[in-house]
């Protein structure tokens, strides 16, 4: 038997990634076009719910409260998703609200001045108007680093093996959001799990017109089945006698959001009042606004993939995080309740549907905004159980972390210098932050623990971040070990041609400024 050629084991390093139907700047028909975009709103309903149905109930907020933040959390998710796509990265993605922020948050909410506050109502509109001002302050953070160009700066210290453990992460590091809330109510989220997979991958071939219908819309079509299979199982009294908790995940008007929404509400700034600032609360702010920068960073270049675009330029990436750090003072202003970050289900979903336009993102952004203005509507649509959502984040969280994984094409695995960061960053960034999430369960505080409470914000929210552990770990290793002579190894020759917008001459394709506008802010 004749030797294998090394081109027949081997595949060479593609700078754009192919097989995609639709890529950034390519545009899918009206009508289909519409469908994806409604179906990108529809998967960035999960965590626009979930995080106002865990915050709210702790601040004194009644189910009417809870949908008035869900409004104002879609609304100004649409306006951002908009802002990031015309002038930020213009990169396909979909700016919604972070779980980042959870830790500073639930630390104002336990603020003994606003405990102490006997009218639920009103601890919940000193507690909104708390997390405002805090996220006002705590958004000049991206709006510096990413105007100034710091950022940018920042990024000449990135190589492609830094960036593995980082966007891989951003995917891998959500895992406690997929099977562990499947298995709440495992009779719903298997077959999800099971149907989206079938749809996607094993019935993609199925064609009507010419378009792979069952892959394209596997996610709308799956939900649709089991949200009414879920919803026969309800009816039928298949949970009356269950406990509470597997209620409130399996059943479908558990929810209690139609029947406190009213027909139509515009959101509108400081509509919860004029928000109060605390230099302490602050400060806890300011480190899930780092960390929101950081797995952002990830998930843009884990989107430039999945768009067939390459990589952004240090430029585009740094515009982009300050058109994020508008998007958190914005959030801030209406009280949203939580910053905001790249959703990272959305930019599975490219990857899942093999469509990266960005006009679908847009027209997704149309549908937030439209329908957070139309109460009962969006409240239908946000009624579905999350056990649904978690299913299909078991698949598209896995997307995001492959596409991580894919960068190592372009550096040397041979080398034991690069095997080392590659594993201790990811054995890290998985490590650290569980730990610290099971200290926090067991002692309800995290392990910083000390008289300054901005302090043990600040350290509790950094370490709760597997893409930020796995990010501090691999760039201070990449540019601490044998740097000099591993260049190569490390995949910068590859890099260094898109570090600037005139590197390659396809960024000006993919992430020129609409309207002309290059003219009046010429990338460098």
């Amino acid at each position: 038997m004749a030797e294998p050629k090394p081109e027949e084991i081997s595949h060479p390093p593609m700078d754009q990634l192919q097989g995609l139907e639709y890529c950034i700047d390519s545009n899918p028909s009206w009508g289909e076009a519409i469908a994806l975009g409604f179906q990108h709103y529809i998967l960035a309903l999960g965590t626009a719910v979930m995080i106002p149905s865990f915050l709210v109930p702790l601040m004194g907020g009644t189910d009417d409260d809870k949908v008035r933040v869900v409004q104002t959390l879609l609304f100004v998710e649409g306006i951002n998703t908009l802002l990031q796509t015309l002038f930020g990265t213009r990169l396909p993605t979909v700016i919604g609200g972070s779980y980042a922020f959870m830790v500073p948050i639930i630390s104002i909410i336990h603020d003994t001045s606003l405990l102490s506050i006997e009218d639920n109502h009103m601890r919940f509109l000193y507690t909104m108007r708390a997390v405002q001002g805090a996220l006002i302050v705590a958004s000049s953070i991206q709006i510096i680093l990413g105007y100034s160009q710091m950022w940018a700066i920042c990024t000449r210290f990135f190589s492609p093996l830094g960036m593995v453990p980082v966007i891989a992460l951003v995917g891998f590091g959500l895992f406690d959001r997929g099977f562990p809330v499947v298995g709440r109510c495992i009779e719903i989220g298997l077959p999800m799990l099971i149907l989206f997979i079938a749809f996607s991958q094993y019935l993609k071939n199925f064609l009507i017109k010419q378009v792979p219908i069952l892959e394209r819309f596997a996610l709308i079509i799956s939900i649709a089945v089991i949200w009414a299979y879920a919803h026969l199982l309800t009816a039928s009294g298949a949970y009356k006698h269950r406990p509470e908790l597997t209620q409130l995940n399996c059943r479908t008007d558990k929810a209690n959001l139609v029947s406190s929404a009213p027909w139509i509400k515009i959101p509108y700034p400081l509509q919860w009042g004029a928000p109060t600032f605390d230099a302490g609360h602050s400060f806890g702010m300011m480190a899930a606004v780092l960390v929101s920068l950081i797995e952002s960073t990830g998930a843009y270049k884990a989107a430039a993939r999945l768009a067939s675009a390459t990589p952004p330029p240090a430029h585009i990436l740094s515009r982009g995080i300050g058109w994020q750090g508008i998007g958190i003072l914005l959030d801030g202003l209406f009280g949203t309740l939580t910053g905001s970050t790249v959703s990272v289900e959305n930019v599975g979903l490219l990857g899942s549907t093999r469509v990266g336009s960005r006009r679908v993102i847009q027209i997704s952004a149309g549908f937030m905004i439209f329908f957070s203005m139309l109460g009962k509507f969006g409240a239908l649509f946000a009624s579905i159980p999350f056990t649904i959502f978690a299913a299909v984040y078991c698949v598209l969280f896995g997307y995001v972390a492959s596409v991580g994984l894919s960068f190592l094409q372009f550096t040397n695995m041979n080398s034991m210098r690069n095997l080392f960061i590659v594993g201790v960053a990811l054995f890290l960034g998985l490590s650290v932050p569980e730990y610290f999430r099971e200290y926090t369960a067991k002692a309800l505080h995290g392990p910083a623990s000390t008289q300054a409470e901005w302090f043990n914000d600040f350290l509790n929210t950094i370490f709760f971040s597997s893409p930020t552990v796995a990010f501090v770990v691999a760039v201070l290793l990449d540019n601490s070990l044998d740097y000099k002579d591993s260049a190569r190894d490390r995949g910068m020759p590859w890099w260094a041609s898109f570090r600037s917008f005139k590197g390659d001459a396809r960024s000006e394709e993919f992430y020129t400024l609409p309207f002309n506008l290059n003219r009046f802010f010429p990338p460098s």
